[in-house]
């Protein structure tokens, strides 16, 4: 099922956003867009799903109809975010922002992705309760997570496979819903969970638990792109032009995130990604996270690191080197990199 928002001008998401001066009208043309071809399709297919940290997709709207795609449709389905990673692959969405194990997963399952770039560090915390002070404390602990291989499933087994412990008999995992957990680590009833945005803004917030690990912060998961651009691979194939002119929608957005996050937390409470009574721990999301960092940081790093870890938490069978070469495409990144430096 796909779900069409009422159009925005471009004047009109100015005006929204509250951007004027040098982040203006003439900052939001696409850049050197007059000289390219117009896209091979008009039509933009992403998923709509309630992940704050990856608010460039959606500020990025208005910027899609700038960039030629007049058929932008944001695709929504129940249940976990999971169902993003099939859809992508499925080819019934077309481009999507998120998370970098993901994708690789993905490709170690011989899904026809491809990862096109990045777009910030450090969505994910450890929070634990009194027994738990650092990942090592894990071990025979209970931690809460919504489900089993997926993002936060993947987090805690990666960083307890850092340390030596082995995700699979040295933790009990507790499969609940994130509003359950919190409310679990509150009263004392699981050890540690991990939060993705807008919920560890939230429990710092209300005091529940205390940080283990923050990845925006804490080295080595702070030097790596945890959030990346991954797209079908077929429509890659089929329409480059789309492709580089929709990624450079999400960039500038990116920058968006970062100069203008009242108006981004705004659209992003508007458009139902997150709940009105979350907009404080939005803000504060959109202002904790480094989205301004995508032009220094390598996105071949960044897969080199994570496939390593899945590797050694035994989540893939493949080489970094087979997943860099089968599964990345930097040419649009790199090319939007000296474009947008300005």
């Amino acid at each position: 099922m796909s779900e069409r928002h009422g159009s925005w001008s471009r004047r009109e998401f100015v005006e929204r956003l509250g951007i004027v001066g040098a982040v203006g009208l003439r900052s939001m043309r696409p850049v050197n867009a007059a000289a390219e071809p117009p896209p091979e399709t008009t039509r933009l297919r992403l998923g709509k799903y309630s992940a704050v940290c990856t608010a460039p997709q959606f500020v990025a709207e208005p910027l899609f109809q700038a960039e030629g795609f007049s058929d932008t449709q944001y695709v929504t389905r129940p249940g976990p975010t999971s169902w993003t990673m099939k859809a992508l692959a499925a080819g019934e969405i077309d481009i999507a922002v998120y998370y970098c194990t993901n994708l690789i997963l993905q490709l170690d399952a011989g899904d026809p992705v491809v990862i096109l770039g990045g777009i910030h560090v450090g969505c994910y915390e450890l929070f634990g309760g009194e027994r738990v002070r650092a990942v090592r404390d894990l071990r025979g602990r209970k931690v809460a997570v919504p489900e089993l291989g997926h993002s936060h499933h993947i987090f805690v087994s990666m960083m307890a496979s850092h340390v030596g412990l082995d995700p699979r008999k040295d933790i009990e995992w507790a499969i609940q819903p994130a509003a359950e957990s919190k409310k679990l680590l509150a009263e004392a009833k699981i050890d540690a969970l991990v939060a993705f945005p807008p919920d560890p803004q939230e429990l710092r917030a209300k005091k529940i638990g205390h940080v283990v690990v923050a990845s925006a912060i804490d080295r080595p998961w702070s030097q790596y792109f945890c959030c990346m651009i991954g797209a079908n691979a077929d429509f890659v194939r089929k329409h480059p032009i789309a492709t580089k002119r929709a990624a450079r929608a999400i960039l500038k957005a990116t920058n968006l995130c970062t100069t203008e996050p009242a108006q981004a937390a705004r659209l992003l409470v508007d458009r139902d990604i997150a709940k009105s009574y979350e907009y404080e721990y939005v803000l504060q999301t959109l202002k904790d996270l480094p989205y301004n960092r995508w032009r220094e940081l390598d996105p071949t790093d960044a897969v080199r690191f994570w496939a390593l870890r899945l590797h050694e938490a035994g989540l893939i069978k493949s080489g970094p080197n087979k997943i860099i070469a089968q599964g990345t495409d930097w040419r649009f990144f790199n090319e939007l990199k000296k474009e947008l430096k300005g």
